[in-house]
């Protein structure tokens, strides 16, 4: 959906979400079920529960895209409340060190446009999805303005390098319908199964580009 504000019921120009959703929600004949949703499920803030909810994730998705449109989701992880409520229209999350690349904040730099979607896989089954408008602060200025400490109290033992301020424009839910039920299980425990270690090299990418290492297909015609 897009960011326009939550459905008031006036003219198409005030509804949320994109003219493209709108084009397929009548093509579709959907409008009337849709119309629905943005009235009963879309607000531009965060209500009560929807605090609540978010302040016990231990886990969110984010979306993000270029100036050009070019997309990137990404995957932000800690303990309850990593990501935290500073207003009904305001939320922050830290930035840890990862492998330097920096897709999600360059995006940001480029263009704020952020989605977020929160879900709960363990107990309620349902998410929440949360757009808005994002800037990157300093873990410097986040204390200062926030009052939010640059370790410890985020994840023990990681420091955070920058948070992500965002601004709340649209939020509603994400119903249960095929979330699966997860079980919580010790990371340590995958490699006492027998299952394959994730390590950098995973999926083959740096065996496939060593030197003397000829590509998987090369010299093949296309079929």
């Amino acid at each position: 959906m897009g960011q326009h504000g939550p459905y008031d019921g006036q003219g198409e120009e005030h509804l949320p979400g994109s003219r493209g959703e709108h084009v397929l929600q009548s093509l579709f004949a959907t409008r009337e079920r849709a119309l629905r949703f943005y009235d009963r499920q879309v607000v531009d803030h965060l209500t009560p529960e929807m605090q609540e909810f978010v302040a016990r994730q231990e886990m969110a998705f984010i979306g993000t895209s270029d100036a050009e449109g070019n997309c990137d989701t990404s995957f932000r992880a800690g303990p309850p409340g990593f990501v935290r409520v500073l207003e009904p229209a305001k939320l922050i999350y830290p930035e840890f060190r990862g492998n330097g690349v920096l897709a999600s904040m360059g995006n940001i730099l480029e263009n704020p446009h952020i989605s977020m979607l929160f879900i709960d896989f363990y107990d309620d089954l349902v998410g929440l999805h949360v757009n808005g408008s994002a800037t990157i602060t300093t873990a410097y200025d986040a204390a200062r303005r926030h009052g939010l400490a640059d370790e410890d109290r985020t994840a023990p033992g990681r420091r955070a390098d920058r948070w992500v301020v965002v601004e709340v424009e649209e939020a509603y839910i994400h119903c249960s319908k095929h979330i699966p039920r997860l079980v919580r299980q010790d990371r340590r425990s995958g490699a006492a199964q027998g299952r394959r270690p994730a390590g950098e090299d995973y999926f083959g990418v740096a065996r496939m580009r060593a030197p003397g290492k000829e590509p998987e297909g090369a010299g093949r015609s296309a079929e």
